[in-house]
């Protein structure tokens, strides 16, 4: 199973991703990355900045509200 099935399938059941979950349930040091080529295969992902202390934010993925596959035309 690829980085980005995984990360999908975490989202796919609700959960919020940080990068740093990414890397420690998934080895994955790009969640960035992944999110963008999930996006590019049509899931709509949500992005919110939280405050991870100290002034410093960090990026949280989640599938969008609809949670539907997109169709690329």
């Amino acid at each position: 199973m690829t980085q980005s099935d995984m990360i999908l399938n975490a989202l796919l059941a609700g959960e919020t991703l940080t990068p740093l979950d990414a890397l420690k349930r998934f080895g994955c040091f790009r969640l960035g990355a992944r999110i963008w080529d999930l996006k590019k295969a049509g899931w709509e992902i949500d992005m919110e900045l939280i405050d991870a202390g100290n002034g410093k934010h960090v990026a949280a993925y989640t599938l969008a509200k609809k949670g539907q596959l997109r169709l690329a035309v």
